[in-house]
């Protein structure tokens, strides 16, 4: 009998990985009836990851955007993951044993079935107590190695790893080839290896599009056994993220295994829904070379979803690198150059600093450490002139073990450092915390809220949700937001007041400028007024003529951007900005509709 794949949609990633934020939680409202009308999702990726830190960034509430985002895939049937990083957790640093355990507790009761649990070193001590705490609180623990290819990572040393998540109890096993650049053939045998010995144990795989394995590697991970099968939908499809459901569902079922029918018209809807999303906000964020596929990853290694934070870092280090060169009175450097010169970089440093994963956060550790040996290497100095304290962390194993060995050059200058290398559990260093943070949410009048969620939003992110909580962060968003409009050319967004109980006196407006005539547009409660483009004392600047034609524009109300409502030929349409304010000090803004001249 022919064996069933399943398909996973990793919506969360798809966002994570091309931008910095995510759709907020009415609009991810708005595209789960659409996800789950596709008919052929078994699961759905939720959270996790940096989805409730990029929540507090924007200044919205991640429990709530959890709690409301999983519920209608619940009432459908349909499982829903997140994914956390072991010592980390949901962040880039080590986390207190105690706020962990709360971690899978709360996101029990908010809805999330599966906890996807990696350790960046592939650290099975780090692994342990991810599975004990996920089981602990309810849900269903996933154990996700970290995939990668070198000459330490074989399929013996991961099922090493496997042998020891099972022993703790660990319900399913994932291939997180978050770099997309594990070999097929390899991942293959290791699937083949894990169902073989656990046959109980279920099998999901995770692969990036970004050096183009994935298609590849799906179909032998299948073949040897896996169970789910991790995909995404256009607009955010293939590029640097995961491969889009229709094409792994066909060759899925062209090779014979069983698949769930497609809903088109829904897939449709997703894809319609998505690029809305994008073009609101999100899409200021995206890199445009997320969009594509790129060889160049092979020999690196580094994984899509840190292409876009590269890209940016190596901007940055551009005018630094070439002020360098023109002082040397050598060719400034293309970015381009730049970029293959750092993957060359990552290639020569990576192996020397003990083969970590490059996955969150190790690869951008090698990756920082990587970019200054550029910068020093072109000013004269030598390779591992700067290395930040994190890496040194890693390096010295106080986050966990290393797979490989370190070059004996960075083991020489750790001594010379007089740092010392510890070999203790990870965890250790790191005491309880939720005493501490219950004390400081009593002395802010915070309530811990519903099943402690917000104690475990505080204990997790400290300062962004102080910052969330002072409407620090939505202010940050904002203007960060509209300056990048602006850079965009985005269109002009006014803002327009509610007159059903205006605050100005329409009649006294009225006889002040005789020739403007108020119009009632079609959203609710906002008001234009229509000035007489021939009279210019009625113009926004008194004195200054305004020809038709000369601008249009769009207007943001309480219902989204809408065109201008069409005014009579040649008039001029002018917005309040602030109900009251004179017009003569140009507190309106002026839009010309139709009419050439």
């Amino acid at each position: 009998m022919a064996k069933e794949i399943k398909f996973s949609l990793v919506y969360r990633d798809m966002w994570q990985s091309s931008g910095k934020y995510v759709p907020r939680v009415d609009q991810l409202e708005e595209v789960a009836p659409a996800i789950i009308d596709m008919g052929c999702f078994d699961r759905v990726e939720t959270n996790g990851g940096a989805f409730e830190q990029v929540n507090l960034l924007f200044g919205e509430n991640p429990n709530t955007a959890v709690r409301r985002w999983t519920a209608p895939f619940h009432k459908a049937g349909i499982q829903t993951h997140m994914l956390e990083r072991g010592l980390n957790a949901l962040r880039m640093n080590p986390v207190p044993a105690d706020v962990r355990k709360l971690m899978f507790k709360v996101k029990k009761k908010q809805g999330t079935d599966i906890a996807r649990s990696f350790c960046g070193l592939n650290d099975h001590r780090n692994l342990r107590r991810s599975v004990e705490f996920a089981k602990e609180g309810g849900m269903i623990s996933q154990v996700a190695l970290s995939i990668t290819n070198s000459p330490v990572h074989t399929v013996e040393y991961y099922m090493d790893i496997v042998d020891k998540v099972v022993a703790y109890g660990a319900d399913e096993i994932c291939l997180k080839d978050m770099a997309g650049i594990g070999r097929p053939t390899t991942l293959g045998r290791l699937v083949h290896d894990i169902k073989k010995k656990y046959p109980h144990i279920k099998v999901q795989y995770h692969g990036h599009s970004g050096p183009g394995f994935s298609p590849a590697s799906m179909l032998e991970v299948a073949r040897a056994g896996a169970d789910y099968l991790d995909v995404a939908v256009e607009p955010l499809s293939w590029g640097k993220v995961h491969p889009d459901v229709i094409t792994i569902r066909e060759m899925m079922k062209a090779d014979g295994f069983l698949v769930k029918d497609l809903n088109m018209d829904a897939y449709m809807e997703v894809r319609r829904l998505t690029q809305k999303f994008i073009d609101d906000f999100l899409g200021y964020w995206i890199n445009p070379a997320n969009a594509r596929m790129s060889s160049l990853l092979v020999g690196c290694g580094l994984p899509g979803g840190m292409m876009g934070s590269m890209m940016a870092d190596l901007k940055g280090f551009q005018n630094a690198i070439n002020a360098t060169e023109r002082a040397h009175g050598r060719p400034e450097i293309s970015l381009d150059t730049l970029m293959v010169k750092l993957f060359q970089e990552v290639e020569y440093v990576w192996p020397r600093l003990g083969y970590p994963p490059l996955v969150t956060p190790f690869s951008q550790y090698v990756k920082n450490t990587a970019l200054m040996n550029l910068l020093n290497i072109l000013n004269g100095k030598p390779r591992w002139t700067t290395i930040d304290k994190d890496t040194w962390g890693m390096i010295l194993g106080k986050m966990g073990k290393l797979p490989g060995e370190l070059d004996p050059e960075i083991v020489a200058l750790a001594k010379e450092k007089g740092m010392e290398f510890y070999t203790g559990d990870p965890q250790d260093p790191y005491p309880d915390e939720l005493p501490k943070f219950r004390k400081m949410m009593k002395e802010e009048g915070w309530d811990e809220g519903q099943d402690e969620e917000e104690l475990f939003e505080f204990a997790m992110h400290e300062r962004q949700y102080r910052d969330y909580r002072s409407g620090v962060a939505k202010q940050r968003f904002n203007t960060e937001l509209e300056d990048l409009k602006k850079k965009a050319g985005a269109p002009i967004v006014v803002t327009r007041p509610v007159v059903e109980m205006p605050k100005f006196d329409v009649e006294e407006y009225s006889k002040k400028y005789p020739h403007a005539v108020p119009v009632q547009v079609p959203s609710k409660g906002q008001l234009l007024w229509q000035i007489d483009v021939d009279d210019d004392s009625a113009a926004p600047v008194a004195g200054t003529p305004v020809k038709a034609g000369e601008a249009m524009g769009y207007v943001q109300t309480i219902y989204g951007m809408e065109e201008i409502v069409p005014a009579i030929d040649g008039r001029v349409v002018a917005v309040t900005g602030k109900q009251g304010e004179n017009v003569v000090k140009g507190e309106i803004v002026a839009f010309v509709q139709g009419k050439d001249e």
